[in-house]
């Protein structure tokens, strides 16, 4: 029997004052589709907590990672950004500085002498105001912030929404915008670890990319001049689906194009989820260094390229007065079987405009 969808808020906790914000409610947002997925949204960090999907035999089970509780989201020895949203910048700005129009504007320095995901205080620190609404037959939660002129280092008072969509066939959609009072630099993304077994580690999935190249890094991940590496016949080469067992992955792959960015699947609940993305980038990792539960769960970072603001060679990062940021990703979730797998990719395609070829 299908119910009804259903919105339920609840209050999980009361994050502290920090860094010159009040002391705040963080409130949990329940999506329930009522004909099978539902996801839980936090408010601190903009935070996907919990997706749940069913397995080939019908059985639920969450596939993102999840925290015991909100002191353990406070919590940077123990949260490693799991589920949050990464902003002002996701990825690295090298040396924490970047000049823009002339000016030099030096960050936080989080990484070393580097700059990641937005710095110590970045948006996945902040409790985030929220509403949560119905629009046509899918189920929303639009959380808003925003990040005063020269936090962490960036110009300009930026205001950032994060919209989480679930739809009745179980499309989640993420969705970000920004808009700023100054000229500035944005890439935002989601940093779920997902795990399609609903448990143990990512060993025993297997994944492809549609991708081609990916970044080369030096030691601090930060990445080398000149282009980027094509992956053909590498280790890092996952065009033709692969297995995870035992593969370690902290890398960036360029997006070529195509309907289906990344396919995630889990043989043995039947589970996939296929991500697709308006994003020139996506990062992977493999978690091996999340040190309280490693492999727990692979990352697909969808965003900008890694220390963009220093590269005029990727894609700009800039966003303007007037100008709107935008990112959209679509994470697909199915069971297996050749006939709904196949299905679903060419509807993919017509969504996107893509070819499945």
């Amino acid at each position: 029997m299908v119910s009804r969808p259903t919105i339920e808020r609840t209050t999980v906790g009361v994050a502290p004052a920090r860094a010159g914000y009040p002391a705040a409610a963080v409130e949990a947002y329940v999506l329930d589709t009522g004909s099978g997925p539902a996801v839980t949204v936090w408010s601190y960090g903009a935070t996907l907590v919990d997706v749940q999907v069913p397995d080939r035999e019908g059985r639920y089970a969450n596939v993102c990672v999840r925290l015991t509780d909100l002191d353990s989201y406070l919590d940077r020895r123990t949260n490693p950004y799991v589920g949050a949203t990464l902003g002002r910048y996701c990825r690295c700005v090298s040396g924490a500085e970047f000049t823009l129009d002339g000016v030099r504007h030096t960050l936080d320095r989080n990484e070393g002498e580097h700059h990641v995901h937005g710095g110590s205080e970045g948006l996945d620190r902040r409790v985030w105001s929220a509403e949560a609404s119905r629009v046509g037959d899918a189920l929303e939660v639009r959380l808003s912030a925003i990040s005063p002129d020269g936090d962490q280092g960036y110009p300009g008072e930026l205001r950032a929404c994060a919209t989480y969509r679930i739809e009745p066939d179980g499309t989640l959609i993420i969705e970000y915008t920004a808009c700023t009072t100054a000229p500035t630099v944005v890439g935002m993304t989601n940093h779920a670890f997902w795990n399609l077994a609903g448990e143990g580690t990512i060993d025993g999935h297997r994944l492809r990319l549609g991708a081609t190249e990916a970044v080369r890094f030096d030691k601090d991940l930060i990445p080398l001049p000149g282009a980027p590496e094509e992956v053909r016949g590498t280790a890092r080469d996952f065009t033709a689906e692969r297995s995870l067992d035992g593969v370690s992955i902290d890398n960036c792959f360029l997006v070529s194009g195509g309907s289906v960015l990344a396919e995630l699947s889990h043989p043995s609940s039947g589970r996939v989820m296929r991500l697709s993305t308006d994003q020139p980038a996506v990062g992977v990792y493999t978690g091996d260094w999340f040190a309280q539960r490693p492999r727990s769960g692979i990352c697909l970072e969808t965003g900008a390229m890694p220390d963009a603001p220093n590269r005029p060679d990727y894609p700009s990062a800039r966003l303007d007065p007037g100008g709107v940021y935008r990112h959209r990703s679509t994470y697909r979730f199915d069971c297996d079987g050749g006939d709904s797998r196949q299905h679903a990719i060419e509807e993919d395609a017509a969504r996107l405009g893509g070819t499945t070829g």
